[in-house]
């Protein structure tokens, strides 16, 4: 059986963005199919829309947490989605050293804090960790 971090991977390596890399494995647990989500999350890449702004792995891993936190009858349900997103955010801050695209590559004259394989792994991690 393949892990959901290996078929991130994979995917990643197809020339998948971050966040449909993350996102992606996760179809099944949304009830979503891969080509909704792919759509769903292509936007996000390269720090949204290619101006290495939020990471793109921070965010497939928000998008997967509202598909799965959401309750569409109840629009209240998104304080608790506000909540899960909020330590998310947090643990790959912590992590990953930001939030920024731009920030975590050091495409502003720093460091790179991680790769993206790194924040993959960490947005992946993030995801599993919410289900249980």
């Amino acid at each position: 059986m393949t892990s959901k971090l290996d078929l991130a991977m994979e995917y990643h390596a197809q020339g998948y963005n971050c966040a449909q890399a993350v996102a992606m494995p996760f179809c099944e647990e949304m009830g979503l199919n891969a080509a909704l989500v792919k759509r769903a999350t292509e936007g996000f890449g390269a720090g949204m829309g290619g101006r290495a702004q939020t990471c793109g792995a921070l965010s497939g891993a928000v998008f997967a947490a509202g598909m799965l936190n959401a309750d569409a009858a109840n629009p209240a349900s998104k304080m608790d989605t506000y909540k899960v997103c909020a330590k998310m955010s947090a643990d790959f801050v912590s992590h990953c050293g930001s939030g920024v695209c731009e920030v975590i590559k050091g495409l502003n004259g720093g460091e790179m804090l991680c790769s993206c394989n790194e924040c993959i792994a960490c947005g992946v991690r993030l995801v599993e960790e919410f289900i249980k």
